[in-house]
């Protein structure tokens, strides 16, 4: 993976990877901290998905919200962050259970970078049938 961070004055910064995504960074845009917790909130989703389709579950959307908890002292790293998946559909609740544990466990990097630090991660989940 390559990418690169420029500086656009007044708080701001652009980062782009080499694939030509960008993210706005600073003032106006998210603060790279916040972009940790919604990076890990996006792999986790993605797995879960995934995993959910491959075990051919009726699932239709799928809404991730994460929070955390920072260190007061430097460096700020997250001491807690709680995962609360939405998952909608006619979904098996031991298939979704499965599905995140997988996730949590084996498969999300960037949700086992924040646990080899030494953050608390805790998820829970509700099914909403449609």
């Amino acid at each position: 993976m390559k990418g690169s961070v420029k500086w656009l004055g007044d708080g701001k910064f652009e980062a782009q990877v080499e694939e030509g995504g960008k993210i706005i960074f600073g003032e106006n845009g998210i603060f790279p901290m916040k972009t940790l917790l919604l990076s890990v909130a996006g792999c986790t989703a993605i797995d879960v998905v995934m995993i959910l389709q491959k075990m051919r579950e009726p699932i239709k959307d799928l809404e991730v919200e994460i929070s955390g908890e920072r260190r007061e002292e430097h460096p700020k790293i997250y001491k807690k962050v709680h995962i609360h998946y939405k998952i909608y559909g006619d979904v098996n609740p031991e298939k979704a259970e499965r599905a995140i544990k997988l996730s949590q466990d084996k498969y999300c990097s960037a949700s086992a970078h924040l646990k080899l630090s030494g953050t608390e991660v805790t998820y829970s989940y509700e099914i909403i049938k449609e």
